[in-house]
């Protein structure tokens, strides 16, 4: 009975969390640069790795619904939720973490990619530090030979929650600006370090670019 009680509770949660995403998605107003080279790697099945701190998914989950794309998710009873969200938006989940079932995952996203398939990474989750690139989107980049597009995501109004990756929670109506940057391939000569300084630089400076594009800084 506890585990029907905890299984109702989470598609509850879960579905008001749909809910949620759908109402500000829909209520936003969206300035969208970069898309289009997202869409001719599709249409070469040119598998990839979208980047996004673990603070400011939201936006790109709404905006990317529904096109089959592999997001890894921890094997937590919060990540039991976010699977049951990021399944609704059309997303494919595979469960692990650098906690538990971190290689398992690793492996079976980078047979995803090799694939032509897209993969959603938030390089500094799940746990943090915030802003911080773990060595997971490195070790699967590079083994599946694929690119990485970074994404900057600029939000006029909202609410910075009490989390330790300051989670945006966007307000209705607001002006949403999403970036979808250069596809990087990841330089065999550069050593782990250098590779984590590069893409926190890249995608700090691509989140600024985004909030630009709302008439706000970060």
């Amino acid at each position: 009975m506890p585990k029907l009680r905890q299984d109702l509770k989470d598609r509850s949660v879960s579905f008001l969390g749909w809910l949620l995403i759908q109402f500000i998605g829909r209520t936003g107003r969206f300035t969208v640069k970069g898309f289009d080279r997202v869409r001719e790697m599709i249409g070469r099945r040119q598998g990839f790795i979208f980047i996004i701190w673990h603070g400011r998914t939201m936006l790109p989950v709404f905006y990317c619904r529904n096109m089959g794309i592999q997001a890894i998710i921890s094997l937590s009873r919060d990540g039991e939720i976010q699977s049951r969200i990021f399944r609704r938006f059309g997303f494919a989940v595979i469960r692990g973490s650098s906690g538990r079932g971190g290689m398992k995952a690793a492996l079976t996203a980078i047979k995803c990619l090799q694939g032509g398939g897209i993969l959603a990474l938030t390089p500094d989750g799940p746990k943090g530090p915030a802003n911080q690139v773990q060595d997971g989107t490195i070790f699967m980049a590079r083994k599946a030979g694929v690119p990485i597009i970074p994404v900057g995501v600029g939000i006029s109004r909202r609410k910075l929650m009490p989390t330790w990756d300051s989670y945006a929670l966007p307000k209705p109506f607001c002006k949403c600006g999403l970036i979808f940057g250069e596809p990087l391939m990841l330089p065999s000569e550069a050593d782990g370090i250098q590779l984590k300084e590069m893409l926190k630089d890249v995608l700090d400076n691509i989140e600024r670019e985004a909030q630009a594009l709302v008439g706000e800084e970060c």
